[in-house]
């Protein structure tokens, strides 16, 4: 057998590039002289804008320190041992850039193994221990201070999470086995499952003590004072720690039950990391946390060399990298400042606009529109909307009247508009009369001004073409709900120049928001992507297959909501709108449906009806299915979900042999920051290649191999 030692250096020598983290061990008196101690701190080297981790080296280097910690131990030359992170931040987990290199089954498991090998030495010192949550914890830095005997955490702590099932992974250095025998299974599968698949929902310090992962919890100012004080009275006996009994009966079968339903209505199936972590909490109801260990490291391995995983990793490095530096951008020097936006609607798009732009830049926005009614509608949104925030506490009473003070509504484009820098229109979702507006805006505007426009499907060039100064406009796409969805479409115009374009790019860095730059191409990104999507489900509708069958082959995706309850969301109109649009462009691939067409005369909201006695769950409404004309040919789940695969593949191939995007990397961006497309799936084109759908369309993959997949 290898020791783990031996094991970690063998993964070391894997990942030549790992970010090093020390265990530096320092010793001192504790306070009201309860004796010596150890603390051990977790530190990379760097601020805490690069958080600590673990990968083979990191965990040889904290393996080392347990040495150190135990032998004094056992000599009775300290009477306690602690870890802790350096400032900011605890520690954040394995080295996911490390899991990417891995190729072989026995190379993961011994990342599972190395991790538990190290951790569990920490409960089993002959002095009791503690981990001190000082910042941010996830993963594998949640994990080891659960192999501690007491745990601290600071009411300033940001985020702390097990967010592996999220990645396509399970917390697998003790998670699954130590949590639920911690705080009882119902809080674990809602800890490691429920929040996880919520888009890797985090705990506050608060919820951390709340849920009794930790055992006490004290101010950031002096966290680690307070938790040393706290640590002498417990070695002195003066504290008893006392920890709710865990219920192994039928409350535990409960949660894991509970915790597959959730699993099935977000990912239908298609991602197993969420039910492996459920298996090894059901197989924890009997305390064995060895036999728990084992089953961790198995499922470690196994999904390490899947495809899930590799696709959540992909996935997860674009929205931490490429989202932040959007491929294409022009330099960022270029921008010019932005202290004043106009708005140009009142309407709700508009007015969830003006409170974006309000919130994050804090500068005059004023908005505009047709008669004083609407004008007063919009503002008011927004001021109801900065009350709510006050409510929940989110902003002091200075800063809402600041906030509602800065907006303000007028008829008068050029009262309105006479010194704005950052003009947006958001009216309605026609060529003549957007062309209409942006012709009153440059009437009255500043010559620097840029006119953005929010179409999601019109020419921005064709937009701008009547103006004197068609460069400084620039598509500006966001996704309903505004405040939720990260991604914003930047469009390019044919006469686009360099600094409105960076400006634009600007401005979405302000707005927090994950900038993708788009030609100006029909529909740009995602709803070209989703309308051929969405048309091929309707197309076989119309040609006679059940609406129940067409719903059910996409399943497998494991997408958060099915296409018609899509549908519905954007609204049968939009959605008619912009498959009219792209009908006109590309005539062979986007039909318009005449079912959707009667749907939508109809006044229809959807396809479906939702009743309380059926559980709100979506039924075909009687009157739909009235209106539907459908042809005789019938397919199967199988050949339905081939079909949508294969449109989808053609058009992403199309549309990168057209260059509206880069890469196909940017494709995926946009679809999980835009549509929200899981994780797994590592947005779309990682998905078709594994299952061979890129190949069989387009005759090569989308992406190398190894990128989103095992290195060959």
């Amino acid at each position: 057998m290898s020791t783990t030692a031996e094991l970690l250096k063998g993964a070391a020598e894997l990942f030549p590039d790992e970010v090093v983290t020390s265990a530096h061990v320092r010793h001192f008196e504790l306070p009201a002289n309860a004796g010596r101690f150890a603390l051990i701190t977790l530190d990379n080297g760097f601020d805490h804008t690069k958080p600590t981790t673990f990968g083979p080296q990191s965990l040889a280097n904290l393996n080392a320190a347990i040495d150190q910690v135990e032998a004094e131990a056992a000599n009775g030359e300290i009477v306690g041992v602690g870890i802790t992170g350096k400032p900011f931040i605890f520690a954040v987990g394995a080295d996911l850039k490390g899991v990417e290199l891995l190729k072989k089954h026995d190379e993961a498991l011994a990342i599972g193994k190395g991790g538990h090998d190290v951790f569990k030495r920490l409960s089993a010192l002959a002095v009791p221990t503690f981990a001190y949550y000082n910042g941010a914890a996830m993963g594998g830095g949640v994990e080891v201070g659960l192999h501690c005997t007491y745990r601290t955490v600071s009411k300033a702590l940001p985020a702390f999470s097990l967010p592996e099932v999220f990645l396509g992974l399970v917390p697998g250095w003790g998670g699954c086995a130590i949590l639920p025998n911690l705080i009882g299974a119902e809080k674990a599968v809602s800890v490691i499952i429920e929040n996880s698949l919520n888009q890797n929902r985090q705990l506050k310090g608060k919820q951390v003590f709340e849920l009794g992962i930790a055992d006490a919890i004290f101010e950031g100012a002096d966290f680690l004072e307070q938790s040393l004080v706290w640590t002498a009275s417990v070695l002195k006996g003066e504290v008893s720690v006392d920890r709710a009994e865990v219920d192994r009966g039928e409350a535990w079968d409960q949660a894991v039950a509970k915790g597959r339903a959730i699993a099935d209505s977000k990912v239908h199936g298609a991602a197993p990391g969420a039910y492996r972590a459920l298996d090894i909490i059901e197989a924890a109801k009997d305390g064995d946390l060895q036999k728990g260990f084992d089953a961790e490291d198995q499922a470690l391995a196994d999904l390490i060399m899947g495809g899930e995983l590799r696709s959540g990793i992909y996935a997860f490095n674009l929205v931490q990298k490429r989202g932040k530096r959007p491929a294409g951008a022009p330099d960022k020097s270029l921008a010019r400042p932005v202290t004043k936006v106009g708005v140009v609607g009142a309407g709700l798009m508009a007015s969830q606009l003006a409170l974006l732009f309000l919130r994050r830049l804090e500068v005059p926005v004023v908005l505009t529109d047709i008669d004083q009614e609407r004008v007063d509608k919009g503002v008011g949104y927004v001021h109801a909307e900065i009350e709510k925030l006050l409510g929940k506490g989110r902003i002091n009473q200075d800063k809402a009247n600041r906030l509602k003070g800065l907006v303000s509504g007028v008829l008068d484009k050029a009262e309105g508009f006479a010194d704005a820098d950052f003009i947006i229109e958001a009216v309605f979702e026609e060529m003549s009369v957007k062309q209409k507006v942006f012709a009153e805006v440059e009437a009255v505007a500043p010559a620097h001004a840029i006119l953005a426009t929010n179409t999601s499907s019109l020419s921005v060039s064709e937009m701008a073409s009547k103006l004197q100064h068609p460069e400084r406009v620039v598509g500006f796409h966001f996704f309903n709900p505004v405040a939720i969805l990260p991604l914003l479409e930047i469009v390019r115009g044919e006469k686009t120049d360099d600094a409105s374009l960076a400006t634009a790019f600007g401005v979405a860095k302000k707005l927090k928001k994950t900038a993708v730059l788009t030609k100006d191409a029909p529909a740009f990104v995602v709803n070209r992507i989703l309308t051929r999507f969405m048309g091929e489900i309707q197309n076989v509708i119309d040609e006679g297959t059940p609406v129940e069958t067409a719903e059910k082959a996409i399943e497998p995706l494991g997408l958060p909501m099915s296409p018609l309850v899509l549908l519905e969301l954007v609204g049968p109109a939009i959605g008619l709108h912009v498959s009219e649009t792209l009908n006109r462009s590309f005539p062979e691939r986007f039909k318009v449906s005449p079912n959707l067409k009667a749907v939508v005369e109809a006044g229809k909201r959807g396809f479906y009806v939702y009743k309380p006695e059926n559980g709100f769950k979506p039924e075909l409404d009687p009157e739909v299915a009235a209106l539907l004309k459908q042809g005789d040919v019938v397919l199967t789940e199988e050949q339905v979900r081939d079909r949508v695969l294969d449109a989808v593949a053609q058009e992403i191939g199309l549309m990168l042999e057209e260059g509206v995007v880069a890469e196909a990397q940017d494709i995926d961006l946009c679809l999980i920051t835009g549509a929200g497309w899981p994780f797994h799936l590592g947005g779309i084109t990682p998905y078709l290649d594994r299952e061979g759908v890129s190949e069989r369309v387009n005759g090569k993959r989308f992406l190398a191999q190894g990128v989103a997949s095992v290195p060959a």
